[in-house]
């Protein structure tokens, strides 16, 4: 949930040309929640008229929330953490390895199911309401997120799934797809990566049946809210609680990134955690933060049908993790279609040791830009997305240089640098 949590205080946006059976006209929009299967991106999107668009075999009609592009509605459907060695299968299916291994219910089978498959398309309840998060709340804005009307929009955070998956009876599940989100445009943000969710829920029995003495603990108690604990949480619940989240997250990082590994923990803020951490590794001598987590929400829990039960969440990045252990320096490697990009990831197993072997020596081209903002209501995601419609993914960084306002006029002259570097051919 780091990148995936880390939502809740910024976002992405893009535009491009479709893939040639993909017409689109205006912006894209009205889309109901799809089926959870996983959907070829030749087929993905389409638009029958300029007022609807047809993604997932539903049609959906634009109103005024209505933002998603032409080029964003092109990834809907790739699903590259599902394609057989890729970088992201291959942490994906790491993840996967190590939980079922480690963690084994009582009749031998895995404790945890894996989604990997869910529809990128969901409600504003789900994505929002669903979490706590407030009306008012800054990481609601249509400048954060890709809209397909009000009621619908593209998943910023595969957190949009837990509602669902706690209603439907499931008590320890990781959820993984691709998200959408509107952002800078720099090596390491793309409008569209994958992210991982994690969550586990304990009845009073589990959480405390090997805690000596532990028959008279309780999990709810009518307390206080404090910055350790939730208000109808009792303390000892919470310790444990967290004490299993961390555990579990250390020895995951451990398997991946190897023993010896240094790890902190960072207090930190959700909407739909408290109390809330973010972990960090240090990783070849820096620190890094590579996801969010916490206790949930209990009013979440209570709200799915699990009234009885107490739990942990987390959410992290697989894009973050691919980088950092395959040494990738550019996040828009991971849309290659270059075969000396994909077949450095053929492996005969998921845990072999790779470094990525760089492609071009090819310097980038510097670019210095002044124009006119036409208003304050325009954002700078805006001015990423008209780039990154035209450039596409030629466009390897913007950096704000300067701004101005003229005290008599209502536009913004800026200045900009813009770094274009050619990556494989796609």
């Amino acid at each position: 949930m780091a990148m995936l949590w880390k939502f809740m205080r910024v976002a992405k946006y893009s535009k491009t040309a479709l893939l040639p059976k993909v017409k689109v006209r205006g912006i894209p929009t009205h889309l109901r929640h799809s089926s959870s299967k996983s959907v070829p991106s030749e087929s993905a999107a389409s638009a029958p008229c300029s007022n609807t668009v047809e993604l997932l075999d539903k049609a959906y009609a634009q109103d005024d929330y209505s933002n998603v592009t032409e080029k964003i509605l092109s990834k809907v459907g790739k699903n590259l953490h599902n394609k057989k060695h890729h970088p992201l299968w291959l942490i994906k299916e790491q993840i996967k390895d190590h939980f079922y291994k480690q963690y084994v219910g009582r009749h031998g089978n895995p404790l945890f199911s894996v989604y990997d498959s869910l529809s990128p398309v969901v409600t504003v309840q789900q994505n929002f309401d669903s979490l706590l998060i407030p009306q008012n709340h800054a990481s609601r804005s249509k400048e954060d997120n890709y809209y397909l009307n009000r009621r619908h929009m593209l998943r910023a955070h595969t957190s949009a799934h837990q509602w669902d998956l706690i209603h439907s009876g499931l008590d320890a599940f990781l959820a993984v797809g691709d998200v959408y989100r509107r952002d800078t445009i720099d090596n390491t943000h793309y409008p569209v990566f994958h992210q991982m969710e994690g969550v586990r829920l304990f009845s009073c029995h589990e959480l405390f049946s090997n805690i000596k003495d532990g028959e008279g603990l309780q999990l709810f108690e009518q307390g206080h809210r404090t910055a350790h604990k939730q208000k109808c949480h009792t303390m000892e619940a919470v310790r444990l609680v967290e004490f299993n989240l961390k555990r579990v997250l250390t020895k995951l990082m451990t398997h991946i990134f190897g023993d010896g590994l240094q790890v902190r923990w960072v207090d930190c803020y959700f909407p739909f955690t408290h109390p809330s951490f973010e972990m960090e590794i240090n990783f070849q001598g820096e620190w890094m933060e590579v996801l969010g987590c916490g206790v949930m929400e209990q009013q979440l829990v209570n709200s799915a049908g699990a009234r009885d039960k107490i739990g942990w969440a987390f959410g992290l990045g697989l894009e973050r993790l691919a980088m950092i252990l395959y040494d990738i320096p550019d996040i828009r490697l991971f849309w290659s279609e270059d075969e000396r990009f994909l077949k450095q990831f053929v492996v005969p197993h998921i845990w072999q040791k790779i470094k990525f072997q760089p492609l071009s020596k090819y310097p980038p081209l510097i670019n210095d830009i002044s124009f006119w903002l036409p208003s304050e209501t325009y954002s700078k995601n805006d001015f990423y997305e008209l780039a990154r419609t035209i450039g596409g993914d030629l466009i390897e960084k913007i950096v704000l240089v300067d701004e101005f306002t003229h005290p008599n006029t209502t536009g913004r002259p800026c200045r900009a640098k813009e770094s274009m570097c050619s990556l494989p051919s796609r």
